[in-house]
């Protein structure tokens, strides 16, 4: 039992945590989840121009109980580019980056290989992503993802510049260069569709290698002899 001295005031309990309080805002969390997920199956279904009716029908509610989480069609829209960028975009990406592989040269196709098979794979949510990129006043989830990409790049490129004694304050302009001539390229091809996709790979490879193999320092264990 806690004993109080005299002239002194027992410390106040504090209050039970409202139970109920973080219940509902799980609850709340989750049924959000639900809806992006939702949303996200009908922008495969319907493609850029879904409508919140189409994401009613696919998560099986009315457009009432979509309201009740979403403010307006446009948080809803942020929501699904967030989830594209996040369970999608980066994963496959930045996936590739990090897998050890014998020569840049490799590396590279993985990289162009995953962006380019998700243009094939995910046609309607590349289209989505792109559709509603640089939105006045919102924020540029597609353009974050290729930043976040590019940095990643150009970090790696820049480790190898250092370990070989060199400067590294152009890496990360090598990086943004192959992440934008990969994304404009891909885009042009998603419509025009005018050679196979191993085809496009191997020519963007090609332009990509043919400038940052005279650029960057070898591999170690691949130096010329």
């Amino acid at each position: 039992m806690q004993q109080v001295v005299a002239g002194q005031q027992a410390p106040a309990t504090p209050p039970p945590a409202d139970g109920r309080r973080s219940r509902w805002t799980e609850h709340r969390r989750a049924r959000r989840e639900e809806l992006v997920a939702a949303a996200v199956e009908a922008v495969r279904a319907t493609g850029p121009a879904f409508s919140v009716d189409d994401v009613a029908r696919s998560a099986g509610v009315s457009k009432t109980v979509i309201y009740r989480y979403f403010s307006d069609k446009d948080e809803l829209v942020d929501a699904v580019l967030g989830r594209i960028s996040e369970a999608i975009l980066l994963p496959r990406l930045l996936g590739e980056l990090v897998i050890d592989r014998a020569d840049d040269r490799e590396r590279l196709s993985a990289v162009i290989a995953a962006f380019v098979s998700l243009v094939e794979d995910e046609p309607e949510l590349y289209r989505f992503a792109y559709a509603h990129a640089g939105r006045a006043g919102r924020p540029d989830l597609v353009a974050a993802t290729e930043r976040e990409i590019a940095e990643a790049l150009g970090a790696m490129m820049g480790e190898r510049l250092t370990a070989a004694g060199r400067p590294a304050e152009a890496a990360l302009t090598w990086a943004y260069g192959v992440v934008g001539m990969v994304q404009l390229s891909a885009h042009w091809w998603s419509a025009a569709r005018s050679v196979p996709a191993p085809a496009l790979v191997e020519q963007l490879t090609a332009l990509a290698y043919g400038g940052l193999g005279a650029l960057l320092p070898p591999l170690r264990g691949q130096e010329p002899r």
